[in-house]
């Protein structure tokens, strides 16, 4: 049975009022899907733009349901091919896609936190980079 879904796909969220939703499964019309995450089905695969990603072969059924009349496409099982976290909440009919591994990996040029230099109570300044080499530990929080 079809219900409205929200998608929240990279820095966009869509509501898509037409969705299949079964376990893990989250089958969009073709036209949702592009509107939902920019991707589109193709001959070549699924493709964000200029790039296409293949469907496996002998695993269509699991990407594209067709009955000649209503195409479907399942965006996790696409999230799963390309190594990307997908979160769904039932209560809130809410599906998150999160960045794949190795897009989030790029982000990082190294495991060393960036420098920075706070006060302590007494008004002294204090560099991260002090302390290099010294185990840390930083406490934080926010007000809101």
């Amino acid at each position: 049975m079809s219900e409205p879904v929200t998608v929240l796909y990279a820095q966009g969220e869509a509501r898509v009022d037409d969705a299949l939703a079964e376990g893990g499964d989250l089958w969009l019309h073709l036209a949702d899907l592009t509107r939902a995450s920019g991707w589109a089905l193709k001959p070549e695969g699924a493709c964000l733009g200029e790039v296409c990603v293949p469907l496996p072969a002998g695993r269509r059924n699991r990407f594209v349901r067709d009955d000649g009349r209503d195409a479907r496409f399942n965006l996790p099982e696409l999230a799963r091919l390309l190594d990307m976290p997908v979160v769904a909440d039932s209560a809130t009919r809410t599906w998150c896609f999160g960045e794949s591994a190795p897009a989030r990996g790029k982000q990082l040029d190294s495991l060393m936190a960036p420098d920075f230099t706070l006060p302590d109570l007494g008004g002294g300044m204090h560099a991260l980079s002090d302390y290099r080499g010294k185990k840390v530990f930083l406490v934080a929080w926010a007000s809101w």
